[in-house]
Parts: structure tokens; sequence; C-alpha cells
């Protein structure tokens, strides 16, 4: 929340790390169709939250809810199994940028960070960009949010950096001292055609399940900056951004994986580590201090 409603939320945890769970929503209301969805996915017990009294109601409730978490954390969850996500075929970063090795369209000589990260990637964000001064390279960001979302992300943390943070339009240029955040429910590329590197934003399906996808961001990085690029994959469910991330550390571009202690979900770097697409992992405060040093080289 607001990135996806509970019942998505527990469908996409339940398909990829099946982890204990209790619902507390309005919504999940004994016998209702949300709560019975819910334990069908997998969800060990539904408490109902009313949408008026909820400090009293819970407060009343709360022997329920106790004897609810105490269970659940007694669950075998090796006995369940995981339940499949239901969506169409996954697709790649082919469906919006071609593949092919190395960059095909580098005449840029401006350093670009790519970042990619998805749940748990607001805060991480917020951590990262605050501590960047002016002089912080060129930045580009796909954060898994949907549309109407970003450009009110954006703004916040404009209010809060130093640098400036905008929702990305087409043909931005990658500007020093700025961050472009991909707007939901659109791609966002990097164009390095030209004396500078600028951003296309494109619609199309959703690729690796996302739509704007770190793979398409990675990808397009790879193909118009190359060497001199850093492309760094934050915490969040899935593989998203692992492909990508591989292209650009092949075309000789430094990349970085969050580390697990720090990732509020240790997946999309896991995967990227495991692929070998990670030169290194580093801690979330480190992060900064990698974006300046990757800029004043």
């Amino acid at each position: 929340m607001p990135q996806m409603d509970g019942i998505t939320f527990l469908k996409k945890l339940m398909s990829e790390r099946p982890t204990p769970v209790v619902m507390c929503s309005t919504l999940t209301e004994k016998g209702s169709a949300t709560a019975m969805k819910a334990l069908a996915l997998g969800a060990l017990e539904v408490v109902h939250k009313p949408k008026a009294g909820v400090k009293n109601h819970l407060e009343d409730a709360s022997g329920d809810l106790i004897h609810a978490i105490r269970s659940a954390s007694r669950a075998n969850m090796k006995a369940v199994r995981r339940i499949p996500l239901e969506s169409k075929a996954k697709l790649t970063a082919d469906v919006i940028i071609p593949a092919g090795k190395g960059p095909v369209s580098q005449s840029t000589s401006d350093k670009v960070v790519a970042i990619g990260t998805s749940t748990g990637g607001t805060q991480a964000l917020e951590t990262v960009l605050t501590q960047l001064p002016r002089a912080a390279p060129g930045i580009v960001v796909v954060q898994h949010m949907p549309e109407n979302f970003t450009r009110a992300f954006a703004e916040r943390l404009n209010s809060i950096c130093r640098i400036k943070v905008k929702e990305a339009t087409e043909n931005d240029r990658i500007l020093p001292g700025q961050v472009l955040i991909a707007p939901g429910g659109r791609h966002m590329l990097v164009n390095g055609r030209g004396s500078h590197a600028r951003v296309s934003i494109k619609d199309g399906p959703p690729v690796s399940r996302h739509r704007p996808s770190v793979d398409v961001l990675f990808r397009s990085t790879a193909k118009s900056v190359g060497r001199n690029a850093l492309g760094i994959i934050m915490t969040g469910m899935g593989d998203d951004g692992a492909s990508g991330l591989m292209e650009m550390h092949d075309t000789g571009a430094r990349t970085l994986g969050q580390n697990e202690a720090t990732c509020v979900v240790y997946g999309m770097p896991a995967v990227a580590m495991k692929r070998g697409a990670v030169d290194r992992e580093v801690a979330l405060d480190n992060i900064p201090g990698e974006i300046m040093g990757f800029g004043n080289a």
C-alpha cells in the first residue's frame, strides 16, 4: 500500500516466499468473499477491522489477535503450496527494446546512474537520495508503482532532497544533480543518441510483469551509455532487473546490489547476484557514497 492492495500482495508473497500471514482489514469480515479469498491464498487467519471505532475494536479483539499471531508463528510453511500468479505469459524487455550485444547507440559521454527497486523501495530511495549533494551525477529510477502515484512520490522527494527530483517526461535530459523517476504505468528508456543522454517514455505491455520495468531501463542504459553507467538493483520481490543488470555488466558498466541485511525483501538483488550480474553488494547507507565515487571517477 499504496503500491498494491492486500490481496494482490498476499498472492505475490505466497507465490514467491510463503510466509505466515494474518490479515486484518475492513474488507475481511468473517464469511466475506475477500476473507475467503485471503484464506484460499494462504492467509492463516483473517481479523475484521471496522471502518469506524478501530482503536476500541482492536483493543477488544486484542486476545483474538494475539492468539492468531502466536498460532501463525508456529505454522509449518513448508507444507503450504506456492500459489501460482494468475497472469499472462511473462514478457521480456524484447517487446520494448530489441536485444543486442554491447551498446549500439552510445555517443554520449554523460555519466548515468540507473536504479531499479520495488517492495520497500520508496523508503530505500528516500534514504539514498536525501544523502546526495547537488553535485551528484544524473540518476534515472524505476520504482514499481502504479500511475498517478509516481508524480506525488517525486514531488515529495524533491521537497526533502538537495538534488532535484521529478517524474520523467519524454525527452528529459539526464542532468547532474537531478533524478528522473519513471512515470507509473509506462516504461522509461535511456537514449544516448546525440551529445547528451535523455529519456524516452513508452507505452507497451508489462515486462517481467511490471510497467515500468527495471529490465527495460537497464537494457536501454546498457545499449545507450555502456561503460559510462552505474546500475544499482535494490530491495524488491521477483526478478525484474536481473537480466538488464547482466546486460549492463557485460557492456562494462559498474553494477551494485543492495545487500540482504538492509533489504526489506531480498528478491531482485538476490536473483541478480545469483546470475553474476552484481559486481559487489553494499549496505543501503553506503549506496550514496558509491554513487558519488562513480560520479567523481
